[in-house]
């Protein structure tokens, strides 16, 4: 393929999934400096994978395995660091204007609060259970996805996931958050 052909044909198959790998690079690293060189570095990577790139079916998935297999490479070269989460409301380019309610000032605090709170309990899970609830219950990965994704089988997946739940569902009650 010339250069250009190259250019429109990855542009084509990972433009699509730009938000939910930006997404998924911001949850997994926390922060946004590293979200995007995290980003940056599976594009360079997907580029250079293009022809098999080509003959994936399904591209988004194969670029969060990616994704994740270098998240998971960067863990080890360095100290492992905590995952953090994140607000929805300040995700770069995900705004909330227009949503029902974002104009109520007492709304939005208690959302806000509420956001804290989760993200709290969040921290206080394992980081494998963490990253299960974060894929699953925020970025609406299926099972399926999460398992190849992260190479562990559906059952593990789903074990987690339940475990994962039920320990947030302790925590938050705990907490007076959920009842």
């Amino acid at each position: 393929m010339s250069s250009e052909r190259n250019k429109q044909a990855f542009e084509t198959l990972v433009r699509p999934h730009f938000e939910r790998l930006y997404r998924l690079a911001f949850r997994l690293t926390g922060r946004k400096a590293e979200a995007e060189d995290l980003f940056q570095e599976l594009l360079i990577k997907a580029f250079g994978k293009l022809d098999d790139l080509v003959a994936i079916d399904e591209p988004g998935s194969w670029l969060s395995r990616v994704m994740y297999n270098l998240f998971v490479d960067e863990q080890r070269r360095f100290a492992r660091r905590r995952m953090q989460t994140v607000d929805e409301g300040y995700l770069p380019g995900d705004g909330l204007e227009g949503l029902p309610g974002t104009d109520n000032p007492e709304r939005n605090q208690r959302r806000h609060e509420r956001l804290q709170q989760l993200d709290a309990a969040l921290t206080q899970l394992s980081d494998e259970h963490r990253l299960i609830v974060l894929l699953h219950d925020t970025e609406g990965y299926k099972l399926e996805e999460i398992h190849k994704l992260i190479g562990v089988p559906v059952g593990t997946v789903k074990s987690r996931l339940h475990r994962a739940r039920a320990r947030l569902r302790e925590i938050l009650t705990r907490s007076g958050t959920f009842s």
